[in-house]
């Protein structure tokens, strides 16, 4: 079998990075999630490219891409066994088996299984986020998986991408801009227009609905999906209260049930297109319910669905630092101390926390300076760093918070 490698991707090391301690692990399923077009695939690609760099040979390596020619029909347990028996008997050695669109292949797990049981198989699959969600892997597969969550290009990713393509790269503020308005999706980046640009995203939102949504679930009220995804996306960064969706609705003539909305709303988590930011209290460092916000995979989710195009600076920072800390692997809440709230409580996998707000600027006002400390200098009870993010290039200096530009931050891929 000819592996057809596209040899000039852009090297997502982030996520490569991450990956590559297991490359040659049996037993060990790794499953790629993230919202439809963030790059999955291409991460796959870069990793088989990775094992030949190092001297594995092509014939060990089993690429399926089940969407396209001449895998497209290969659906059943039987067809995709008799593949892989196809191409994998006589090679000595591991086999480094790839399979791209798994979903399409029904009850795949069997399969997938009994090929993790082998003591020479290295397994990678990625797969529509509905057939692939944790919940549901922990029963499907039987043996160890781990996640990898592969997001949409971070504004670091965004700007080294025009680089790989030779893009023109204008000043710090202007390319930030555009990355609101392009969003982070790696085939944006080649389109020229903004025209072009909006287009690929509302086919892909099309496409979402159509294959990560509607093959999953039964929307009885397709008009009502789309308000409350249209609400969900246009407050992002909002505190969100299901009891006050309710109201929210019904104040325009919509009768909706909360558990409905519920509902909805996991549609769109399942289909990475929302995250979920809980609220945390410092002091006691337990999670506390009700309220929570939401943020969005991508920024151009909410330009496409809106023909207004001013930037709400506030929310729209606040997404682009929760999607870049993400993408490195925090865990993030929204921080309660007493009665302020600090934008993110951040920790990373040894305990450590951080305390991150983020503004456009506290350079208009004593006031507004005061106000974006006040939340950071409450806390008081231990020494882990504490950041205010802006777009400011003066930094000011004040009681040990660490103050950052925004764009600088991203940029040299800085941890909190």
């Amino acid at each position: 079998m000819k592996l057809e490698l596209d040899k000039n991707l852009y090297r997502r090391e982030k996520y490569l990075s991450k990956v590559r301690g297991f490359y040659h692990e049996c037993g060990l399923i790794k499953v790629f999630v993230g919202v439809r077009r963030c790059g999955k695939s291409s991460i796959m690609n870069l990793i088989m490219q990775e094992l030949i760099d190092n001297g594995v040979s092509e014939d060990n390596i089993l690429y399926y891409h089940l969407d396209k020619n001449p895998y497209e029909n290969i659906d059943t347990p039987f067809k995709l066994k008799k593949l892989i028996t196809k191409y994998s008997h006589g090679v000595k050695g591991m086999k480094y088996l790839f399979i791209d669109e798994i979903q399409n292949v029904k009850d795949f797990e069997k399969i997938i299984n009994a090929y993790n049981e082998e003591k020479d198989f290295s397994i990678f699959i990625t797969g529509s986020n509905s057939y692939l969600l944790s919940s549901e892997l922990v029963t499907k597969l039987t043996g160890r998986h781990i996640e990898f969550k592969i997001m949409p290009l971070t504004f670091d990713e965004y700007i080294n991408l025009k680089i790989h393509f030779n893009k023109p790269i204008s000043d710090d503020m202007k390319e930030l801009t555009n990355y609101i308005y392009e969003g982070g999706f790696p085939y944006v980046v080649r389109l020229n227009s903004i025209d072009d640009k909006r287009i690929y995203i509302q086919n892909l939102i099309d496409e979402i609905y159509e294959k990560d949504i509607k093959r999953r679930v039964i929307i009885r009220n397709r008009y009502i999906f789309d308000q409350v995804t249209r609400y969900i996306i246009n407050n992002y960064g909002a505190t969100t209260n299901l009891d006050n969706i309710v109201l929210d609705f019904k104040k325009i003539g919509i009768s909706i049930k909360r558990e409905t909305i519920k509902k909805y709303i996991d549609i769109l988590k399942a289909a990475n297109i929302l995250y979920e930011c809980n609220r945390f209290d410092v002091k006691s460092r337990k999670s506390l319910q009700g309220e929570k916000k939401y943020y969005l995979s991508d920024l151009s989710f909410y330009f496409v669905l809106n023909t207004d195009n001013r930037i709400n600076f506030g929310p729209t920072l606040e997404n682009i630092i929760y999607t870049y800390a993400l993408s490195k692997g925090y865990s993030i809440s929204v921080g309660k101390i007493g009665n302020l709230e600090c934008d993110f409580i951040l920790r990373d996998n040894y305990m450590n926390y951080s305390y991150v707000q983020v503004a456009y600027t506290i350079l208009a006002s004593k006031e507004t300076q005061d106000r974006e400390y006040k939340s950071l200098e409450a806390i008081t009870f231990d020494n882990y760093p504490k950041y205010i993010l802006t777009t400011d290039t003066l930094l000011q200096k004040r009681k040990g918070v660490i103050h950052e530009n925004i764009m600088k931050f991203i940029k040299e891929n800085k941890n909190f």
